[in-house]
């Protein structure tokens, strides 16, 4: 409907009743100079309007379409104003006596993409103005021609809570006074074409549970962290020696309560914590708690990168969970998205109206695999956002680590194209070379500015140097997940052990490249999804062979060179393909081989950690040392594992159903060795076949080593031997 505007309103206050003013300043607010000023405030659903001035209120002038004026000797800012309308009376501070208070040197940061902390500019944030508390809301949006604050507050009217922008920054800026703590809110922007769309604020630090998709606001954080010892202690972590036993989880379906609703975060400290403390784990990677709308998308199609869930709880609930964690000797990893974002209308797509943090062209912009945006790294706000975002996490979080899902989709413009459906960089290749400047800004920021903090990438090709330093033309990250090894391991072990001969170089080809890379091997969620069945049910044979070559891959990995991650529920002998819509199948641990299962990996994750030989050298050759890589026709693997100070450890692996008795294996010591772990134990679930807790080396030289000695090999199974002390 048109408005029949009074010939008197000059263009700004015109372009203010429109709803399409980017200086709402140029006519409201406060304006002259002497002892009398002009008071005009924009209300356009009043009837009559009130200014305060000192104790008494005096009526203002109407100036149609909702504009009011008054001229007075005060009032000194910040001014009340009072307006009614259909027998409502509505009394509050204006907005528009508050100037814009965002510093220039801030803006010009981060449009240069060097304002690691721009959270703290941007979203919505509570402080204090003149001694009145509210809520400072900024937004980027260079291309709208107005954007407002809407909100339960305003009854989601765009004319009343008009933003004024920072000159060409793209930068909005309001101050809402006395705006109460958990009120929902959105961006409306209206764009040059002159459409309007509503917008969740890509920097809130909470929203509404799905399936509302609101922002709200937050107020400032109570929260008392109590890890000091831990933080103090982190730039120290030597994450190269140390052992690092990384548990993977999806936080609604570790648990859920008998009418399958989650556990908030509390709830998951006061049970989580207590079970990877008991169970030997190092950290605990957590699938995206990022707010995203979809369940069944387990946080990897985010929409707020600054905000933890709140399925869960409030991000203080959150701070106290990684809080527990600390406090129990548990790292915490958070599982990070910066290659792709959801194409829902109310978040980050097409955000001001134009390709704003993507591409406009669907050949650099659209995810193939996902239907999801590409990030455009070229723009410097954009990767400003999201080391914003990765900066929040470690800082205001104490998050430990972050794990970059789908770096290869990130490093090749052609990743999942064919011929035809991409575009070559400036010198005609398939890299992304603004990607990869921004994964390497990405590390050079972590490692600098949180010393101790690591960086994990999932990254999936050859390229090379993903674990090396920038200053050595890397990418800089920490560590690197081994995807050649879990899907060369995975696919041997799915093999019917009379054909695993033939394949023996599935098992030992991967110390070929090794040391080529700082890795974590993985059992990773991926693998337990979408038709690929549960970890015990790939295996071959009976459920008796299934639970042992199960055991066996177990010990196989944590006794592999390399930091290890393993999924929820993998040490549980999961049977079900996992679903992030129920919690594990924790009534399974009343079954012997399902305790079995969980026993070993107690007792292996113990081994790991107490051990130094078993992850002092991870990603140092001097660390490993084949005993024999070349029993094919029996499936049998035999190495050493050695600490820095020379201690050894002794692994033999047997991949087949048959009890290898007399097996000569070399020894690099005489005398007694100790069967310090046999994964055929009746106390996992084995059937007891063994060496009777020793051995005895012989100085009959053997396999390149003067000692031997003839040792039992059980079916299916692995066993560790330690030196005479």
């Amino acid at each position: 409907m048109r408005h029949e505007h009074s010939p008197k309103v000059n263009p700004r206050a015109l372009s203010l009743i429109e709803a399409r003013s980017h200086d709402p300043y140029a006519v409201l607010g406060v304006h002259g100079q002497g002892p009398t000023r002009t008071i005009r405030i924009y209300e356009p659903h009043a009837e009559r309007a009130w200014l305060e001035c000192g104790s008494d209120w005096r009526e203002m002038e109407p100036e149609g379409d909702g504009l009011f004026r008054l001229s007075s000797a005060g009032p000194a800012r910040p001014y009340r104003i009072r307006w009614s309308h259909a027998g409502r009376v509505v009394e509050r501070h204006d907005p528009y006596a508050f100037l814009p208070s965002i510093p220039a040197q801030d803006i010009y940061l981060f449009n240069e993409g060097r304002l690691l902390q721009a959270y703290r500019m941007l979203g919505a944030h509570a402080c204090e103005r003149d001694g009145v508390q509210g809520y400072r809301f900024a937004c980027w949006a260079p291309n709208a021609e107005r954007v407002s604050v809407v909100g339960d507050f305003n009854d989601w009217d765009g004319r009343t809570h008009q933003m004024s922008v920072h000159g060409a920054s793209g930068v909005w800026e309001l101050f809402v006074p006395d705006l109460p703590g958990q009120s929902n809110y959105k961006y409306e922007i209206r764009h040059r074409s002159g459409r309007v769309f509503l917008k969740t604020d890509p920097y809130a630090r909470t929203y509404e549970v799905r399936p509302g998709n609101s922002s709200r606001t937050l107020p400032e954080s109570a929260y008392r962290w109590n890890d000091r010892s831990w933080m103090d202690q982190r730039p120290s972590f030597d994450w190269q020696h140390a052992p690092i036993n990384i548990y993977e989880l999806h936080l609604g379906s570790w648990r859920r309560h008998p009418d399958a609703s989650f556990y908030t975060y509390a709830e998951l400290a006061a049970a989580l914590v207590p079970y990877l403390k008991e169970m030997g784990y190092t950290h605990v990677e957590l699938l995206p708690v990022t707010e995203h709308p979809l369940d069944e998308s387990w946080g990897y199609q985010s929409t707020g990168f600054f905000a933890p869930t709140s399925r869960y709880g409030s991000p203080d609930e959150f701070k106290a969970f990684v809080d527990a964690c600390h406090q129990a000797g548990i790292g915490v990893i958070l599982d990070w998205v910066p290659g792709h974002f959801p194409r829902d209308s109310w978040a980050l797509a097409h955000f001001d109206g134009s390709a704003l943090y993507e591409h406009e062209d669907p050949r650099l912009g659209l995810h193939q695999d996902w239907g999801t945006h590409i990030f455009n790294y070229a723009r410097r706000e954009v990767t400003c956002f999201l080391l914003s975002s990765a900066h929040l996490w470690l800082n205001e979080f104490h998050i430990d680590g972050l794990r970059v899902d789908a770096v290869a989709s990130m490093l090749y413009l052609d990743y999942s194209r064919k011929a035809g459906e991409w575009l070559p960089n400036r010198y005609g290749g398939r890299e992304n070379l603004e990607a990869v400047e921004f994964l390497r800004a990405l590390n050079i920021m972590v490692h600098s500015e949180f010393p101790g903090a690591i960086t994990l990438a999932e990254e999936s090709t050859a390229w090379p140097g993903v674990s090396r330093p920038v200053y050595l033309d890397g990418l800089g990250f920490t560590m690197k997940w081994n995807m050649g090894w879990m899907n060369d391991t995975l696919r041997y072990f799915a093999r019917d052990p009379v054909h695993r001969r033939f394949h023996h170089p599935e098992l030992t080809f991967g110390q070929m490249y090794t040391y080529s890379e700082n890795f974590v091997l993985p059992l990773s969620h991926d693998e337990v999804v979408h038709g690929k069945g549960a970890m015990v049910a790939k295996m071959p044979g009976d459920e008796w062979q299934r639970f042992a070559n199960a055991r066996l891959l177990q010990c196989y990995q944590i006794a592999t060179p390399g930091k290890k991650l393993t999924f929820m529920g993998n040490e549980l002998g999961q049977t079900r393909e996992w679903s992030q819509a129920r919690e594990l199948d924790w009534p399974l641990l009343q079954h012997a081989p399902h305790a079995g299962m969980q026993a070993l990996c107690k007792a292996l994750n113990e081994a790991y950690r107490q051990l130094p030989a078993l992850h002092e050298l991870d990603f140092d050759p001097a660390g490993f040392d084949w005993i024999d890589c070349h029993d094919a026709d029996q499936s049998i693997l035999a190495f050493e594992r050695r600490a820095r100070d020379g201690r050894c450890v002794v692994i033999a692996l047997n991949f087949t159903p048959l009890v290898r008795n007399g097996y000569r294996i070399g020894l690099p010591l005489g005398g007694p060795w100790r069967e310090i772990l046999n994964t055929d134990s009746s106390f996992f679930g084995g059937s007891d076949c063994g060496n009777g807790g020793s051995v005895h080396a012989e100085p009959i030289p053997w396999m390149g080593r003067a000692f031997s000695a003839a040792i039992t090999l059980p079916p299916l199974a692995g066993i560790m031997l330690a030196p005479p002390s």
